[in-house]
């Protein structure tokens, strides 16, 4: 089953694939601010692989909120607490205790098969990137229903 290039284009030229396209841009970006705070924390400052996640989830989880919000879904003005903001961090903290738990489980496992503090930051990025690949989609589509306007809110 293979798509072609063409396919994939034509794709973003519909609302859904522009949406999808943009969620995947703003992820990039978020995935990179965590990352890099991740690994700064670990494996240059010597922190816990736990203490330095809890740190990147929430200095990544900014850009990702603000930019989710107004440059993939288009919401304009102060953001709705208990239907937008609300949900984004309780989703937010849903994906951090699972990521803080493989994040601990990579710690243990770093420890043993390298020495170095950046090897073992490596391996522990690795595992966090593959856990937040697994609940990307599923962020996507509740975020999806989130941020939809509400009958009684001017399309933005």
């Amino acid at each position: 089953m293979g798509i072609s290039v063409a396919a994939l284009r034509a794709r973003t030229q519909t609302p859904g694939g522009r949406k999808a396209l943009r969620y995947a841009v703003v992820s990039v970006i978020s995935v990179a601010v965590s990352q890099v705070t991740l690994f700064a924390l670990f494996a240059g400052f010597h922190w816990t692989a736990r203490s330095a996640n809890v740190a990147a989830c929430v200095v990544g989880g900014v850009p990702s909120y603000y930019l989710n919000r107004r440059w993939t879904w288009g919401k304009r003005g102060r953001s709705h607490l208990w239907r937008e903001v609300a949900p984004f961090w309780i989703v937010a903290l849903a994906s951090l205790v699972v990521s803080t738990v493989v994040a601990d489980l990579a710690e243990a496992q770093a420890v043993e098969i390298a020495s170095s503090r950046m090897a073992q930051g490596l391996i522990v990025n690795a595992a966090i990137i593959a856990t937040y690949g697994v609940i990307w989609v599923a962020k996507f589509l509740l975020l999806n229903v989130l941020f939809v306007p509400v009958a009684d809110e001017a399309p933005a």
